[in-house]
């Protein structure tokens, strides 16, 4: 009677564990798409329709599909630890994004420029969890990404247009608390699609989450962005954002600066997109005497107010000073400021965005202004030192998701 007893209190224990053993995490495949039209309308009317110095949102005075993509993606987890994103994209945004002004043009960069984040990842089981990521995956540096849809204004500032929107590389990141989380990444250089040289840039980022409200992230990337890669001219570059959220309003600020000491005899003729980039952003004239030390800065401040329901009013305030034409192509400074008001209506899987702006740009120096009317000579258009924009951004997205 005793052993069976025993048996019977093995039984039912063997029973309760089972009963109280973990039920495995479903796996989580997502799935969307979606396509972005615009117009933004400019009293500058150039001829040739091109928003002067920009990679994203270029084309003015018509309506463009401005960028559509589609999405398969599994993000890595303890019961799943193997990771994979696909992205296929096109549009006017998809051109010349990732291209450099003053530097070829990597291999397969007509085809790749087509792939947004595609990339594979895995979670190693290494203290609180190792996640190492590889391929093409979105920037680390940056308030703002390459996709309208999921930025405060419909224009990217100038912090997101000369800084890279998507990485090709390695990283892996680690939550050292759970606030703190420490990333490092190793890439083929500042831009993705463009092949400077065949030495890697690295850099790291730490994310703090100072409180419930305050996020605060510092950025740092270091490597040679020219053919000459002696450490003396390679680029430092720091970003450094702050964002605060209470309720209804978002606040963040943003600071940007980058140096590199510029090897002028080493300076190649470009090709393909990134020469198309050259017309837009022309050489800059000072960096021909000497090896002069290039310098960047620049700022934004957006704000974002949830005034009710599915609208939002916008603001951001800007500037940008490249004062030896090595990110815009040209030296000058640029203030602007944007105004945005959002409407966004959620749809089943589905939601549609609509964002109105208004938008004022005044560029100063010798290689400053933007496009307008009358031609100087045919095919070669006049500058304005400020330009004015109304736009409209139509966005319409559909996100799924497959579990299994």
């Amino acid at each position: 009677m005793a052993l069976g007893l025993l048996g019977v209190s093995m039984c039912v224990s063997s029973l309760a564990g089972a009963q109280d053993a973990p039920t495995p995490a479903p796996i989580v495949w997502q799935y969307g798409a979606f396509v972005d039209a615009g117009d933004l309308a400019t009293a500058n009317s150039p001829a040739n329709h091109l928003f002067r110095n920009r990679g994203t949102t270029p084309r003015v005075d018509e309506w463009d599909v401005n960028m559509t993509a589609a999405y398969l993606r599994k993000v890595p987890s303890e019961s799943s630890r193997a990771g994979v994103e696909l992205t296929v994209q096109a549009g006017h945004d998809s051109e010349i994004f990732g291209f450099s002004a003053t530097a070829p043009n990597i291999g397969g960069a007509d085809w790749l420029r087509h792939l947004g984040p595609t990339n594979v990842s895995y979670l190693a089981p290494v203290g609180k969890g190792l996640t190492v990521q590889g391929g093409i995956f979105s920037s680390l540096i940056g308030y703002d990404g390459l996709y309208a849809k999921d930025n405060v204004t419909y224009t990217r500032p100038w912090t997101g247009d000369y800084t890279p929107y998507f990485m090709l590389g390695v990283n892996a990141s680690y939550p050292v608390t759970s606030r703190l989380t420490a990333t490092g990444f190793v890439l083929n250089g500042y831009w993705h699609l463009a092949h400077a040289n065949n030495v890697p840039s690295v850099g790291g980022q730490l994310a703090c989450k100072a409180t419930d409200r305050v996020t605060v992230k510092e950025t740092v990337l270091y490597g040679p962005h020219q053919i000459d890669t002696a450490l003396r001219y390679w680029r430092l570059f720091s970003d450094s954002i702050v964002e605060r959220k209470t309720g209804a309003v978002t606040v963040a600020v943003e600071y940007q600066i980058g140096t590199e000491g510029v090897a002028t005899a080493g300076r190649l003729r470009t090709s393909g997109a990134s020469a198309s980039l050259a017309v837009a952003r022309p050489d800059s004239t000072r960096a021909e005497a000497g090896n002069p030390r290039a310098l960047w800065m620049a700022a934004q401040a957006p704000v974002k107010w949830v005034v009710g329901g599915p609208w939002s009013v916008i603001v951001r305030p800007e500037f940008a000073w490249d004062r030896d034409g090595r990110w815009i192509g040209a030296e000058q400074s640029v203030k602007a400021f944007t105004s945005t008001i959002e409407y966004r209506r959620p749809l089943g899987h589905a939601q549609a965005i609509v964002k109105l702006e208004y938008r004022v740009d005044d560029s100063r120096g010798p290689g400053g202004g933007f496009f307008t009317e009358p031609d100087v000579r045919p095919g070669v258009p006049g500058l304005t030192r400020t330009q004015h924009l109304i736009g409209v951004g139509l966005i319409f997205t559909f996100d799924g998701t497959v579990r299994q």
